[in-house]
C-alpha cells in the first residue's frame, strides 16, 4: 500500500448450487489463498454464499437463513485476513429479498451492498425473486450482536490511507444506461467492485472486457470485477468466471475463461487521485453517500504490473504504426495552418543528418504536400561546422535531395571563427561558448534566409531536449513554429522508422534508416578519427530513462523515490539501480534549472498527454527550487 499501491483480487470458487455451508468453505479458502498472496481488497461473486443459479431455491426460508448464517460465519473465520472483502448473498429485508455484496472487515461485516438494476430479459428472470436496492441507506441487524448499513450508497473509506475509497456495484449494474458506479466515483469512490455473475455466450467476453475496461477510464477509477464461474448450474447457460481487474482504461489482469482462476494486480489509487486532481469536471458529490471506515496494514506492496520502459511508445506494431501516422497528421496539420494562416509559401529547415531536424523536414514536406506547395519551396540548410562529420554531412545531403526539397550549404566555420575573435574565444578551448556559437550562428543563418524568401523557420528540438534544456538558448532553441517540440526523444525514432517503412522509396528509405543508426550529437566538437566525438547520450544519460522520468513527473506528479521504483522494475537488467539513480538525479537538476529556456518556447502543436509549453500543460516558475526533491532523492541513496 506504499506509494498508493493497493493488491486487489478477484476470485471464484467452484460453486455448489443452493449449499451456503460448502460454498462457504470453499470462499474462506478462496480469502485465505487471497490472502497470502498478499491481496488487500478481494472481490467474490454474485450470489457466491448461496450460488446463483438457486432459480425458485430462493423462495425457500431455509436457503437464504442458511446464506445468513454463512455470511455470519466468513466474518468470524477472516478475523485476522488484513483485507476488505466483498462476497455476494441472497438477504431478506423488510418483506423484500435483495442480491446484495457484503463488505467484511477484520472479522466484521461494515456495510450491505443492494443490486440496483434487476434483470428480467432473454436468459435473465432475477425480477421474479429480488426487488431493486434502496438508495437511501437503511439499519439492517443479520443478528450479530450490531446494526448494519444497507444501501447503494456506501462508500468504504481506509483509515490509514485516506486515498483508498471503495464502493461496490453488482453485475447488470454495469450494463445499464446509467451505472451506480458513476455516482460512486464522484462521490470519491477510486475504487469500483463489481460482484456478477456473467454467463458466457459467443463474443460475449470482448464486449465486456470493453465494458470493464471502458468504465474505469470514463470514471478514472481501478476496477475489480469477479463473476460466477464452473459449479454454478449448467441447465440453461454457462459461467466462465471471466475475472478483470482494470485501471483507468488499461487491463492489468484478465483470467482465463472456464478456469475459475483467481487473478491479481496492484491498482495504483495516487496514480488514479493524480489524473483526477488535473480534471475540473471531476466534481466530487458527497452528499447522499454515507462513509464507513475500514482498517489495513500498511505493507509494501509486491509489485507484479507490468511497468513500460518506453511509456511513450505503444508496444503492440499495429498500434505504434497508428499512433505513428496520428502523430506525423498533428505535426503537419499544425504546421500547415500556420503556414496558410501567415500566407507563407516557404519554409526553411536547418539540416543537421540527425533524428530531430529529419523528423522535421518529413513533416515540413507533408505540411507543404498537404497545401499543393512546391517542395522546392523548403530551404533545407546544412551548416557544417567544426564536430561536422562525413556521415551525418552525407546523410543530410541525399535526404534533401530524395525530399525533393532545395538544399542550400553554408560553411559555418569562418564566421564562427570571426566571432570568436570579435569576442576573444580561443579556438582550442572546446567549452560551452564554443558549442554555443557554433548553435547560435546556425540560427541566425536559417533566420535571415527565411527573412530572404519571406519564409518561416520550423523547430527542430524534441520535447525531451527541452525537459533537460538540451538546447542553445536563442539557438536550436528558437524558431518560428516547433514541430517537434511535444514529442519525445524514444518517440522520434519510431516516427523516423515509421516513414521509412512506408515511403515507398528505397533510397530515401535507406538515408532514415543510417540516420536512426547514427548516434545522437550535436556535433559541435571535433570529431576523432572522422566519427561523432560528442554523444549527447553520454553526457546527459540515456533518453529513454530520461522520457520515462519525463512521463511520470508531468503525467501524474510521482515523488522521486516513486519513480525510482517503477524505473528499478522497468528497466531490470538493462541499468543497474545506481545509474538509474544517478541519472533522476540529472533529470530534476535539469528540469527545475532550465524552465527558464520553456517559458518562452515557440508555438508548437501538442501529440499527446504530456507536454512542456509555457502556454499549456507547463506554468511552471523559472526560478522554482528544486531542494525537497533533491532531498528526498538524496534520503533514497541512504
Amino acid at each position: 500500500m506504499k506509494q498508493g499501491f493497493v493488491k486487489v483480487a478477484a476470485a471464484t470458487p467452484e460453486a455448489v448450487v443452493a449449499d451456503p455451508k460448502e460454498n462457504g468453505k470453499r470462499i474462506q479458502e478462496k480469502i485465505e489463498e487471497a490472502a497470502q498472496e498478499g491481496a488487500k481488497l478481494i472481490v467474490l461473486p454474485e450470489l457466491a454464499i448461496s450460488s446463483y443459479t438457486c432459480g425458485d431455491l430462493f423462495f425457500q426460508e431455509t436457503l437464504l437463513e442458511e446464506s445468513k448464517q454463512q455470511l455470519l460465519w466468513l466474518a468470524e473465520r477472516t478475523k485476522q485476513v488484513d483485507a476488505l472483502i466483498f462476497v455476494g448473498f441472497p438477504l431478506t429485508v423488510g418483506g423484500k429479498l435483495y442480491n446484495a455484496a457484503a463488505a467484511i472487515n477484520h472479522g466484521k461485516i461494515l456495510g450491505i451492498v443492494p443490486k440496483t438494476y434487476i434483470p428480467n430479459y432473454k436468459e435473465f428472470y432475477e425480477a421474479r425473486y429480488f426487488a431493486a436496492g434502496m438508495q437511501t441507506a437503511v439499519s439492517v441487524d443479520l443478528g450479530a450482536g450490531y446494526e448494519i448499513p444497507m444501501g447503494t450508497n456506501l462508500l468504504f473509506t481506509c483509515r490509514e490511507m485516506e486515498q483508498l475509497v471503495v464502493a461496490a456495484e453488482i453485475c447488470e449494474d454495469i450494463w445499464a444506461p446509467k451505472p451506480p458506479s458513476i455516482s460512486h466515483a464522484l462521490a470519491g469512490a477510486d475504487i469500483i467492485v463489481n460482484l456478477s455473475a456473467s454467463n458466457e455466450v459467443t463474443g460475449k467476453d470482448i464486449y465486456r472486457k470493453d465494458l470493464v475496461t471502458g468504465q474505469s477510464a470514463r470514471l478514472i477509477c481501478g476496477y475489480v470485477y469477479a463473476s460466477a464461474g464452473d459449479g454454478e448450474s449448467t441447465q440453461d447457460v454457462v459461467f466462465s468466471a471471466h475475472n478483470l481487474i482494470a485501471e483507468n482504461g488499461v487491463l492489468l489482469k484478465e483470467a482465463r475463461r472456464f478456469t475459475n482462476e483467481t487473478v491479481y494486480s496492484e491498482i495504483d489509487v495516487q496514480r488514479l487521485i493524480a489524473e483526477r486532481r488535473k480534471m475540473n469536471i471531476f466534481q466530487n458529490e458527497h452528499e447522499a453517500y454515507q462513509r464507513i471506515p475500514f482498517s489495513l496494514q500498511v505493507d509494501e506492496t509486491q509489485l507484479s504490473r507490468y511497468v513500460d520502459p518506453a511509456p511513450f511508445v505503444p508496444g503492440n506494431r499495429a498500434d505504434r504504426e497508428k499512433r505513428c501516422e496520428e502523430i506525423l497528421f498533428i505535426q503537419s496539420m499544425g504546421l500547415k495552418k500556420r503556414l496558410a494562416h501567415t500566407k507563407c509559401q516557404n519554409a526553411v529547415v536547418g539540416i543537421s543528418g540527425g533524428l530531430d531536424s529529419t523528423l522535421a523536414l518529413l513533416v515540413t514536406v507533408r505540411a507543404f504536400d498537404l497545401l499543393q506547395l512546391p517542395r522546392e519551396n523548403i530551404t533545407a540548410v546544412t551548416m557544417p561546422g567544426f564536430g561536422t562529420t562525413d556521415r551525418t554531412y552525407e546523410n543530410a545531403l541525399n535526404l534533401v535531395k530524395h525530399l525533393g526539397a532545395t538544399l542550400k550549404e553554408v560553411d559555418i566555420k569562418e564566421a564562427v571563427r570571426v566571432h570568436f575573435r570579435d569576442i576573444g574565444q580561443e579556438e582550442s578551448v572546446h567549452d560551452v561558448t564554443y558549442e554555443n556559437g557554433q548553435a547560435r550562428e546556425r540560427t541566425q543563418i536559417l533566420m535571415d534566409i527565411a527573412n530572404k524568401s519571406g519564409g518561416m523557420v520550423i523547430g527542430t528540438g524534441d520535447m525531451s531536449e527541452l525537459a533537460l534544456g538540451w538546447a542553445t538558448y536563442n539557438g536550436d532553441h528558437m524558431s518560428m513554429y516547433g514541430v517537434n517540440a511535444s514529442v519525445p526523444k524514444t518517440l522520434v525514432r519510431h516516427l523516423v522508422r515509421y516513414y521509412a517503412d512506408i515511403c515507398e522509396e528505397k533510397e530515401l528509405s535507406a538515408v532514415l534508416l543510417d540516420v536512426l543508426d547514427t548516434p545522437v550529437s550535436p556535433e559541435l566538437l571535433p570529431p576523432e578519427d572522422g566519427k561523432i566525438s560528442q554523444k549527447t547520450e553520454d553526457i546527459v544519460g540515456p533518453y529513454e530513462l530520461h522520457d520515462f522520468y519525463l512521463y511520470y513527473v508531468m503525467r501524474f506528479g510521482f515523488a522521486p523515490s516513486k519513480i525510482y521504483r517503477l524505473a528499478k522494475l522497468a528497466f531490470a537488467g538493462a541499468y543497474k539501480d545506481d545509474v538509474i539513480r544517478k541519472w533522476l538525479i540529472t533529470f530534476y537538476r535539469r528540469f527545475f534549472s532550465q524552465q527558464f529556456k520553456r517559458s518562452c518556447l515557440p508555438d508548437g502543436p501538442k501529440v499527446g498527454s504530456v507536454a512542456v509549453s509555457p502556454r499549456g500543460d507547463l506554468r511552471m516558475p523559472s526560478d522554482a527550487s528544486v531542494r525537497i526533491w533533491m532531498e528526498e532523492l538524496e534520503e533514497m541513496c541512504g
